[in-house]
């Protein structure tokens, strides 16, 4: 349902707040391997995060990147989809009809009406935070 940059801005974003959380800062290079994302595009994603504040990015011998504690339990699943691919994932017709409208509905857009509540529900309540903190003792799904 995610696009591929988004899924692995989340990978991403996860890791380092679980390194965050040991206070450790990590480089792109470490986040392409532990997460098994291709090194360029995954510097691309945290470019864009960065440059929209979702994560802090330090250059030099000690850079990388972390996210403070703080900004971990602000910024939402939501945040990250939204920075990386817009709004669409939410508001788009299920097919892709361009056309399908409350008013002009297409065969599943009632039935999808419930996915998407569910799914914006899910979105806004799920912080950085929360899934690091319970990935953090099962880190071995996050990776690979």
């Amino acid at each position: 349902m995610f696009s591929k940059a988004s899924k692995y801005g989340i990978k991403a974003l996860v890791y380092i707040a679980i390194q965050s959380l040991e206070g450790k800062r990590v480089t792109i290079g470490e986040i392409s391997k532990e997460t098994d994302t291709p090194e360029a595009f995954t510097a691309k994603i945290l470019g864009t995060l960065s440059k929209n504040g979702l994560v802090s990015s330090f250059t030099g011998p000690n850079g990388g990147f972390e996210i403070s504690r703080d900004k971990m339990k602000s910024v939402k699943m939501s945040d990250i989809v939204s920075v990386i691919d817009g709004d669409e994932i939410i508001w788009q017709c299920p097919l892709g009809l361009t056309g399908c409208n409350d008013e002009n509905p297409c065969p599943v857009h009632d039935q999808f009406t419930v996915v998407r509540t569910k799914l914006t529900a899910m979105l806004e309540s799920t912080t950085v935070y929360s899934m690091a903190t319970e990935l953090k003792s099962n880190i071995e799904i996050l990776l690979r």
